[in-house]
Order: structure tokens, then sequence, then C-alpha cells
């Protein structure tokens, strides 16, 4: 069968588009593993949007962006995870063991005391964090951390809610 040079224009429409996808799904995937060391990232499973773009084996999560549009990726354990989805549909959480999440490309910024703030930008407890580690523990274990963030050292953010977790820098701030 011949194909007229409208099929082939069809054709080279469609590879490329797929190409560009491949190329777009591959720059997220990319960007994802950069918030952890690759000891982690690059076994752990990348998700964009909800959309799992690469399954991983290490139970770990990395995502390109830890808000819509924030460009701050993340990796997280499976405790993190648990939390995460906590937060996002506002529904109880409590652990009581640990839970890892890395930030080594900073974050884009939230208020220090609510996870739900309606412009994170405007709180007066906003901060934007540089290169962190953040870990979940027993609600116990945060006795006696403070929650200032410009104390210097690991601070408690979320404190009053089920979210409440340690930031630890690792960096400095923007």
């Amino acid at each position: 069968m011949m194909n007229t040079p409208k099929q082939l224009a069809c054709i080279l429409l469609l590879a490329s588009s797929t190409q560009a996808l491949g190329d777009q799904n591959q720059a997220l995937i990319d960007q994802a593993r950069m918030a952890a060391p690759s000891m982690v990232s690059a076994e752990a499973t990348i998700v964009y949007q909800g959309k799992v773009l690469h399954q991983g084996t290490n139970g770990w999560t990395c995502m390109p962006e830890t808000l819509p549009g924030d460009n701050s990726p993340i990796c997280n354990d499976p405790t993190w995870m648990q939390m995460l989805q906590a937060v996002g549909s506002k529904a109880p959480f409590e652990t009581q063991g640990l839970g890892f999440s890395y930030m080594l490309g900073g974050d884009g910024g939230v208020s220090n005391s609510d996870p739900y703030h309606p412009d994170h930008r405007s709180a007066k407890d906003f901060i934007k964090e540089g290169p962190h580690l953040m870990l979940i523990v027993p609600r116990a274990a945060l006795e006696g951390i403070t929650d200032d963030p410009h104390a210097g050292g690991p601070y408690v953010m979320w404190r009053d809610t089920p979210y409440a977790h340690i930031m630890i820098p690792v960096g400095a701030r923007d």
C-alpha cells in the first residue's frame, strides 16, 4: 500500500508529538529526582499530577512539584505520602513511626502554621526554605523543638495540626 503525502504528514506529526511528550515526561522525571540523593531517587516511583511517569522499586515516591506550579521537587517515603494524602483531603493523620521526605532543591514557601492558608506568601509566618529534609514523628517527639524557623537548626512546621513535622535545613535559604 502506498502512503500519500497527507498520510505521511500525519505519521510524522504523530511521531513528533510522541517524542515531545516523551521529552516532557523525561524532564519531569529528571526534575523529580533532583529532590533526593540518587541512592533514593534513582529507583523511586515518579508521579506528576496523579500520573505515574516511572514505576520505581524502592518504596519512595518523587514528584517534580509539591504544590501545583511551584517547581519544588519532593521525594517521600510511604508515611509521608500518607500524610500528604491526608493534607490534600483535610483528613486526620497520626503516625506511630517515622516518615522521611527530601526537598534538596528547597521549596516554594508556605505558612509555617497553617497548611491551608489562602495565600501563603502573605502569611505573617511565611517561610521559603532552602534545601531541607522533613521528618514525621509521633506527636510526643515534637516536645522541646522550636517552631521558629529563624532560631537556627531544626524546627516544627504546622505544629498545631495533625500534619506537624520537623523541618531540617541542610543549606542556605534563597
